[in-house]
């Protein structure tokens, strides 16, 4: 009898860790929340997945931008590519996109100011690797950090860690790296603030027809 109640409390206390470890990872409702709706209508097969974090998650028109593809948007606002890694198994790679699009990085960079240009570059391949283990056909996007004026301070980092990322996908088959820096900055190499919502942080329409019209020309050019 001992032994049985022994047991009884064991399993009680495994569950419950178990349950606090998913629930102490951050963006674990939102991930949830994805894989209920997956379980009542799931993603059309051959769809490009956007993933990342909010510059993708308020692109609420993304659909409309990109009327000859099936769109299926990932993202998840204020995340990170350690958030994109533990997740992507999770939301993206069960329904065998046929492209995935990555906004992604630029949070990391942001959040700690301790980490380099280096360890991001590191964190998208650890990200890109787990990717193509799984979907080696898959077609693999990764859309430049932006330049904005709110993180303007941190241009130094983003441009490096671009650089690296870009070399990177350079050597790798099917994949694209898509650069907005440029096309985002102003006659005086700064910032385009009339892109921006107030923050200084977010894009408004016209910051997303720059992207829509980068996007399309990988997506166009299969």
């Amino acid at each position: 009898m001992k032994i049985r109640i022994l047991l009884i409390f064991l399993l009680v206390i495994l569950y419950q860790n178990a349950n606090s470890q998913i629930v102490d990872y951050p963006f674990a409702e939102v991930v949830n929340q994805f894989k209920r709706n997956d379980s009542i209508s799931p993603p059309p097969s051959d769809a490009t997945f956007f993933i990342g974090s909010s510059s993708f998650t308020i692109w609420n028109n993304v659909q409309d931008d990109f009327m000859d593809i099936k769109v299926v948007n990932r993202a998840f606002g204020g995340s990170t590519l350690v958030d994109q890694i533990r997740y992507i198994e999770d939301i993206v790679i069960p329904f065998k996109p046929e492209r995935i699009i990555i906004y992604c990085g630029e949070n990391d960079l942001a959040f700690d100011e301790k980490l380099t240009a280096s360890d991001a570059e590191a964190r998208f391949v650890q990200l890109f690797q787990k990717i193509r283990s799984q979907l080696p056909d898959v077609m693999i996007v990764y859309v430049s950090m932006k330049p904005s004026p709110s993180r303007w301070h941190l241009s130094e980092k983003f441009f490096e860690a671009n650089q690296m990322i870009s070399n990177f996908i350079d050597s790798q088959s099917n994949s694209k790296f898509i650069s907005i820096w440029k096309s985002m900055l102003n006659k005086n190499y700064l910032p385009d603030s009339t892109l921006f919502l107030d923050d200084m942080l977010h894009m408004n329409a016209k910051g997303y027809m720059i992207w829509k019209k980068e996007i399309s020309a990988i997506i166009n050019s299969k």
